[in-house]
This record gives C-alpha cells, sequence and structure tokens, in this order.
C-alpha cells in the first residue's frame, strides 16, 4: 500500500483540475475525466480502508487502544464506507449521466449530515456549504442576538421581524434604529418598521430609492456602521469559533457558537471605557 499522503495529494490535484474545467473549451467532457480518475483513487482507498478495518477489528488488542477506543474509529469508518456508495453513485449520476439529483437525497458532506446549501452568489463562490449564521450586533459590538440555523434558512427579510422582537422581548429595549443590507429589505418589512416607529436604515433594493435616501445623514450613519458587520462575522469565526467549527454535529455547533458568542461579548465589554460617575453635589449646610 502506497503512504497515505500520495492519495491525499493525488485526490488534491485532481481536485484543482476540476476546478478549471469551466474555462476549457469542452469543460464538460473534461469534468468527465476527472471525476473517473476521482473515482479509481476512491475505490482504491475504500478497498484499503475495508481491510484495514478488519484487521483493527480483529487484532485491537496489538494497539495502544482500549477496545471503547478502537470502536470509536471503527465506528468513524463505518459511517464513511456505508456512505461511500451512494456518494459516489451520485457523482456519476450528476456529471457522467447529467442527471440531477434530488436535494432531500443530496450527500454534502460524509461527516455532517446537517450542511446545506446556501446560496451567496459571490465571485468566485456562487454556493457554499454549510449551516446560515445570523448576528445582530449594537453600536458598540456587542452581539445582541445570533441564530444558526440547521435547515435552509428563509429570505433575509422574513429574518428581521423575529430578530427585532426576539431582542426587544429578552433584553426589554426598544429599538429606535436599524441597519441592514439589502438583502433584507422588502415591501413589508417598511411597512412594519413604520407601525413599530423604528427609523428604517435598510439599504434599499431600488437603486433610485437607494439615491434618495443616501441624502439622509441619520441612513448614511447607519450605513457606514452596518458595514462594520463584516469584520465582526470574520472575527467571530476566526477568533472566537475557529474556521472551520470542530465541533461535530448541529447541537454542539450551536453550542460552541453560542459560547463563541458569550466569549466575544465579555471581551467587548472588557474593553469599553468605563463611564465616570456623577459626582454628588454636597448638601447645604443650614446657617447658624
Amino acid at each position: 500500500m502506497e503512504a497515505p499522503a500520495l492519495f491525499r495529494k493525488r485526490m488534491n490535484q485532481l481536485c484543482i483540475q476540476m476546478t478549471h474545467t469551466p474555462k476549457k473549451t469542452e469543460g464538460q467532457k473534461h469534468r468527465k475525466k476527472m471525476l473517473r480518475k476521482m473515482d479509481k483513487v476512491i475505490a482504491t482507498v475504500a478497498k484499503h480502508a475495508r481491510r484495514h478495518r478488519k484487521i483493527l477489528d480483529e487484532q485491537w488488542e496489538q494497539t495502544e487502544w482500549t477496545r471503547p477506543q478502537a470502536e470509536q474509529v471503527l465506528r468513524r469508518l463505518d459511517n464513511v464506507l456505508d456512505q461511500l456508495p451512494a456518494a459516489r453513485e451520485q457523482a456519476w449520476q450528476r456529471i457522467i449521466d447529467e442527471e440531477p439529483v434530488a436535494n432531500q437525497d443530496k450527500i454534502l458532506s460524509l461527516y455532517e449530515s446537517a450542511i446545506r446549501v446556501v446560496v451567496r452568489h459571490k465571485a468566485g463562490a456562487e454556493v457554499e456549504f454549510g449551516n446560515t449564521l445570523l448576528l445582530g450586533e449594537s453600536r458598540q459590538g456587542l452581539i445582541m442576538h445570533w441564530e444558526l440555523i440547521e435547515q435552509s434558512a428563509p429570505a433575509d427579510a422574513r429574518l428581521v421581524k423575529r430578530s427585532v422582537e426576539s431582542i426587544e422581548k429578552n433584553l426589554q429595549i426598544k429599538i429606535k434604529e436599524l441597519g441592514a443590507d439589502r438583502g433584507f429589505d422588502s415591501a413589508d418589512i417598511q411597512k412594519w418598521l413604520t407601525e413599530e416607529k423604528t427609523y428604517n436604515g435598510i439599504c434599499p433594493r431600488d437603486p433610485h430609492r437607494l439615491k434618495e435616501r443616501l441624502g439622509s445623514w441619520k441612513f448614511v450613519k447607519l450605513q457606514r456602521r452596518r458595514s462594520q458587520t463584516e469584520g465582526r462575522i470574520s472575527i467571530i469565526i476566526h477568533n472566537f469559533l475557529g474556521c472551520p467549527i470542530r465541533s461535530k454535529g448541529f447541537a454542539h455547533r450551536q453550542l460552541a457558537v453560542g459560547w463563541g458568542v458569550l466569549t466575544h461579548n465579555l471581551w467587548v465589554l472588557a474593553r469599553l471605557p468605563k463611564r465616570q460617575a456623577k459626582k454628588k453635589a454636597a448638601p447645604l449646610r443650614k446657617a447658624a
């Protein structure tokens, strides 16, 4: 058997070549060629994995592991090997046969069943894989609301109302101003914020309306502050959660996000300047 590192290197090279297929004149033909090569590597790796699994199950006493530790490794191997035939079949169906795979049947990850396709429409990343994380912060950078969504996330505009209501209920406050990007804008949200007497600082989808609103200093101020949330998301992910999150299972990832947000907020609070207490005026003494 070759060294495992060689199999990883070979598969990484094929993945890189696969990403270049859209730029080629016969891209679809090249994709099929790369998939066939990948499938051969996967078949070889699966064969080695089954053989080593059997050896570990029968000869675990020759290792430094206890039986429970060996069984944990066996379960991880079984988890991948059990899904591998279906994953290979789906790849073959999607690329070779050029047939779609039903969303409910797609295997997006061999390790996390709660992973979803997140449509981002970003340059170089039309879609991403994971779970949608919603963050809402105050002017001072405190995370006021967060939500890790397990299923496919609803439209951003639908998240506004329940996020605002959750903040006001949990913190017993009234939100007077709200800023967000254009993905959160909708006619219903505009009407609802007007009824709630909350200043609408959400970026409009309509470019003509946006041009009009840029004449308001308050709107511009909220949009400038909203842009800083992108940096806040990066701080949360890379400094407090880890990228990627090592926790397995949606419940554990959700717990990790909760601890990360709490730690982040304590860090922000510790860096805020202390408010000086007002000195009480000395009581007037009565004249003798």
